[in-house]
């Protein structure tokens, strides 16, 4: 595996241009992403969260999991803290997922090779969002199992 710190005697240089001219700047420019604009800045963020939700199946299901649980607090009629409650939760597990799939290539980009590190990288990382994932599920239930019990018991006449 090679090793994430590299000599600068590693790293191989860039070829030589053909006509060297005494006293101009010969090196290449540093690559950028442009970003001269604030919108501009919206539109990357977009396409992040797009790249997630098109490559990443757990980040659907926790999406599809996201409008359920909004269809369900719009009929169950939640009250603004509840809706806080659900939205701050949801959010936290939408931003660990993007995070962690940002763990996942970083890791992929350092090494292909199986390291005791990068598995640890990856587990935490997917961890972390077991872990919001979990609480989500309890929050959604305080939240809004009473309400469909109730809306049910009044169905049923019980």
């Amino acid at each position: 595996m090679q090793s994430v710190k590299q000599k600068k005697s590693d790293i191989p240089l860039p070829a030589e241009p053909a006509a060297i001219q005494p006293g101009l700047d010969h090196s290449p420019p540093p690559p950028t992403i442009p970003r001269n604009s604030f919108l501009k800045s919206f539109v990357f963020a977009f396409q992040g969260i797009l790249y997630v939700l098109r490559t990443q199946r757990n980040m659907r299901v926790h999406f599809a999991a996201g409008l359920l649980v909004i269809a369900a607090g719009i009929v169950l009629g939640v009250s603004a803290p509840e809706w806080a409650a659900l939205l701050a939760i949801m959010a936290l597990v939408y931003a660990l997922e993007m995070l962690n799939t940002v763990v996942e290539a970083i890791v992929d980009l350092v090494t292909q090779e199986y390291h005791p590190l990068a598995k640890v990288a990856k587990d935490v990382a997917a961890g972390a969002v077991l872990v919001a994932a979990i609480f989500a599920v309890a929050i959604a239930l305080i939240v809004l199992l009473p309400r469909f019990l109730h809306l049910v018991f009044s169905v049923l006449g019980w």
